[in-house]
């Protein structure tokens, strides 16, 4: 990239254009008279309108020299060519060049004039309607209203793509809104910082005490804590004293506000187990409609399946199994009980039991589903079970609703699944919302079986469902304990257990083979012996591929965090080489063949199996290989497991590398071999959880690198941190009253 510069120039045609987010591929004229190529954010972008924009130039070795534009200012056409031009371009719905001339003819440099505010005159064309002229005039406005939008956002430096989503969700209202309530930009559907909504506020003649301040404070904490902290709710006390921190205003007027909204319904608050709870509107219909479906679900016993015994051993004879007693239980259980909780750590025969339960429910002559939160995690499921399962979103036939930013799902109550029986793996990553769906889509009578293990990390969202639901101590809840002989030569097994009950984890053994430590203290030797055991030692004499290793490490930051690792991973597993194309943004550089890993939910990326079956929507923790990266570096191919996506080069903002990635990322995967980095790191991350979700992901092997006294202390550590959380008490409270 070259140094930083300011063009001015007339749009000629337009390459490329991304309506999802404003990018743009543009042939320019400059005020110079010289031809080049611009990219960068230019919602709407129409030939005719004329452009002053910030950004440097690069040289590409297919389509030469393009200006990659940071900022863009925009101008209207100012002479009749260029008016023309514009309009004719098809950037006004009901406006083509037939109608562009007609228009330009009439009313000259005026034209823009007209359509904006005296469609009236329109009538005056040979054919055109009022209503038609109404439409036209209409269509304009809404471009200029975007325009406007893009006018504040630069004004204030924060990007143009955020126009987008602005107009998706508020339409020619956009601007209105932000004029009224500029917080509405701390949504996290467009993520600014609510420091700079308050700036912004402030800077606009809002006043400090305004209440539409203090109210957007604190639906900010309760939306931050949620989606940060996994808090359901907020104590009353602890939401006040966080709003007044944030806002640097006094308690009272904190108060106000907050009785304010609960009266208007915005905040609900409401007594849980002592505590006078906050909820988001939102947050507490969620939370109570689990209850209610779960109650109604206790409350209604399925006809018990005749001869149970008899069953459970025609199912052992057709697998070639014997049941332990608690898996029996499972089995028995799964036939008399509407919902079922099955719990357990690795080499306990989760799956045994599941397959077990399957088989059942089939004997039943039920329609059987089977799901997991993520992709990897039903892939699994279906492999083990030998039968179709699938992600809990795309059973849900999930969607993106434009115009609320909000995620909706086809099935619910109006369109239920046909299902008699679903049963749901790694519930423990399930959080409020998703459950409240979930169970939303069950028709009445429909079997549910829940299968987790309590013990590793929370959901990512907020609630802390699995974990509640068990403590509730209302379900049906089968907890196997056992390791069975054959897991319990693997040391991977082993350790995890003796780590869930706060014992270190045997980190010096001889005879085992499947668990391995090497101490590393120093960062360079550690990043160096990872890179080693990826690229060589582990392909050379484990017998398993780089690309079936996954590195894994507590935390972001530092030597030991993904960033470094990643760093060092891509230059030994994929360096650059002749004919291999690459992109580089910001300080990454993307490489075909490079593992990525998409970092928020997208619901608008279109992907494509080999079947020719194609849908939309790629999410957090996805993770995916560069198949291909187009010459000009503006397209690239990735694949995530059966699915094909195509990304154009503004995306990339979404996507990281993924040779190493955060034990939380990792949830609900499983890997041939995994290397964990156990060096010391931030106090939260040092906890027991991340060191045992991180060794429940290794399947065949599993090697610690770093320091013992780091990965000893983390066995120890079992603080959790607390959710605010209301089901269990919900629950409880439920039976009680029965």
């Amino acid at each position: 990239m070259g140094e930083e510069t300011t063009i001015m120039g007339t749009v000629l045609s337009v390459v490329f254009q991304n309506e999802e987010n404003g990018y743009a591929v543009l042939r320019l004229v400059t005020d110079d008279g010289e031809l080049l190529t611009l990219v960068g954010c230019v919602p709407c972008a129409a030939p005719g309108e004329n452009l002053t924009a910030t950004g440097s130039f690069s040289s590409h070795p297919q389509y030469g020299e393009q200006f990659s534009a940071s900022e863009v200012e925009r101008y209207l056409p100012s002479n009749e060519t260029e008016i023309l031009n514009y309009l004719a371009s098809g950037v006004v719905r009901g406006v083509g060049p037939a109608t562009a001339e007609k228009l330009v003819a009439r009313f000259g440099i005026e034209t823009l004039q007209v359509l904006e505010s005296e469609p009236e005159k329109l009538t005056a064309i040979k054919g055109m309607t009022a209503r038609r002229a109404q439409e036209i005039s209409a269509a304009f406005n809404e471009q200029m209203g975007l325009r406007r939008v893009m006018e504040f956002l630069a004004h204030y430096d924060l990007p143009a793509a955020l126009s987008v989503p602005l107009y998706r969700r508020f339409g020619a209202n956009a601007m209105a809104a932000l004029e009224r309530n500029p917080y509405l930009l701390s949504d996290s559907a467009f993520g600014v910082d609510f420091s700079v909504c308050d700036e912004i506020a402030l800077s606009m003649g809002f006043g400090g005490d305004a209440s539409l301040r203090t109210e957007a404070g604190l639906l900010f904490e309760l939306s931050h804590n949620r989606d940060a902290g996994g808090h359901v709710f907020l104590p009353r006390e602890k939401l006040l004293a966080a709003t007044a921190q944030l806002l640097d205003c006094d308690i009272d007027a904190a108060e106000k506000s907050l009785d304010d909204l609960i009266a208007i319904h915005r905040i609900v608050q409401e007594g849980v187990a002592n505590v006078t709870a906050c909820y988001l509107r939102q947050s507490w219909e969620d939370e109570t409609y689990v209850v209610t479906r779960i109650e109604a679900m206790l409350a209604d016993k399925p006809d018990a399946l005749r001869g149970v015994e008899r069953v459970i051993k025609e199912i052992e004879r057709e697998q070639g199994v014997q049941y332990a007693p608690l898996q029996r239980q499972a089995v028995e259980l799964a036939a008399k009980e509407e919902l079922l909780l099955l719990t357990g750590g690795p080499g306990t025969g989760k799956t045994t039991s599941v397959r077990a339960i399957v088989a059942l429910f089939e004997r039943m002559g039920l329609n059987v589903l089977l799901a997991a939160p993520t992709g990897r995690a039903a892939k699994r499921m279906g492999e083990l079970c030998d039968r179709d399962a699938q992600t809990i979103h795309r059973m849900l036939g999930m969607t993106f609703n434009d115009q609320t930013g909000e995620v909706t799902f086809t099935k619910g109550e109006k369109e239920p699944l046909e299902a008699d029986a679903l049963i749901v793996d790694e519930t423990s990553m399930v959080d409020l919302s998703l459950m409240r769906a979930l169970l939303a889509a069950l028709r009445p009578g429909c079997r549910l079986v829940l299968v987790g293990d309590p013990d590793q990390l929370p959901s990512v969202g907020a609630g802390n469902v699995f974990s509640d639901l068990i403590r509730s101590g209302r379900i049906a809840t089968v907890a196997l304990r056992d390791i069975f002989r054959q897991a319990e030569q693997s040391m991977i097994v082993r350790n995890a257990h003796l780590v869930n009950t706060g014992m270190p984890p045997k980190l010096k053994n001889a005879a085992a083979n499947d668990f391995f430590f090497l101490p590393r203290r120093d960062s360079v030797r550690l990043v160096e012996t990872v890179v080693e055991l990826c690229k060589t030692r582990l392909p050379d004499k484990m017998g398993i591929p780089a690309d079936e290793l996954q590195v894994l490490t507590p935390t972001r930051r530092g030597d030991a965090g993904t960033r470094s690792l990643n760093f060092a991973l891509q230059a030994a597993l994929n360096p650059p080489k002749p004919g291999k194309q690459e992109r580089r943004f910001g300080e990454l550089v993307f490489r075909e063949g490079d593992r990525v890993m998409q970092t928020r939910n997208d619901y608008d990326v279109v992907w494509q199996k080999e079947d020719g079956t194609a849908g939309t929507g790629i999410f957090n923790g996805d993770v995916g290989k560069i198949a291909k990266i187009d010459p000009s570096g503006e397209l690239l191919e990735i694949v995530f497991d059966d699915r094909t996506a195509t990304y154009t080069s503004d995306m990339l903002a979404e996507l990281d590398m993924a040779y190493a990635m955060t034990v939380h990322k990792a949830q609900g995967s499983e890997y041939r071999g995994v290397v964990f980095v156990g060096a010391p790191c931030a106090p939260s991350l040092m906890v027991r959880g991340v060191l045992y979700t991180a060794i429940t992901r290794a399947r065949e092997l599993l090697v610690i690198v770093g320091d013992d006294s780091a990965v000893n202390k983390m066995a120890e550590n079992d603080r959790r941190s607390r959710r605010y959380s209301g089901l269990k008490w919900r629950l409880r409270k439920g039976g009680e009253e029965k």
